[in-house]
């Protein structure tokens, strides 16, 4: 087994102070990069997207009810395992998001669409590259396409 190392880059600031389902579409946050890494951000600006990298430091894994379970506990939704779904209860709780950057100053990156609470760890940024990041015509589960009505 490889040995794991990370380390915190920055801070998420968010006004969603406690973990929340739905709802992140209009959530402006700021990524505040620590001062030893801000200049890692050059270049940022030109783009309109970042991936976004971070640690769900307040979920929890328990196999018992979460390494099948129905999505957001619904009734209507098939059970599925927890790598088919994108729940925040995983046995490593590491979140990935693409969001729009809506400003740049010195060591914060301000955005917009962060599914992130209020002081949780940043572990990367990355910026968004379509040739390498969207996917032309992805195929997803009917359940996916219920879930996410009304999402955004």
């Amino acid at each position: 087994m490889a040995i794991l190392r990370l380390e915190e880059i920055g801070t998420v600031r968010s006004p969603v102070k406690t973990p929340v389902e739905t709802g992140w579409a209009g959530v402006v946050s700021d990524l505040v990069v620590e001062s030893r890494f801000a200049g890692g951000l050059k270049g940022i600006q030109e783009f309109s997207h970042v991936l976004v990298v971070f640690l769900m430091h307040q979920a929890w894994f328990d196999p018992g009810s979460d390494l099948v379970s129905r999505p957001e506990k619904r009734e209507d939704l098939p059970e599925v395992g927890i790598f088919a779904q994108r729940a925040r209860h995983r046995p490593n709780p590491i979140g990935t998001s693409a969001v729009k950057i809506e400003a740049v100053r010195g060591n914060v990156v301000t955005v917009r669409g962060l599914d992130a609470i209020d002081g949780t760890p940043l572990l990367d940024i990355k910026p968004y590259f379509p040739q390498f990041d969207r996917i032309e015509s992805p195929v997803v589960p009917e359940w996916v396409e219920r879930l996410m009505r009304g999402y955004f």
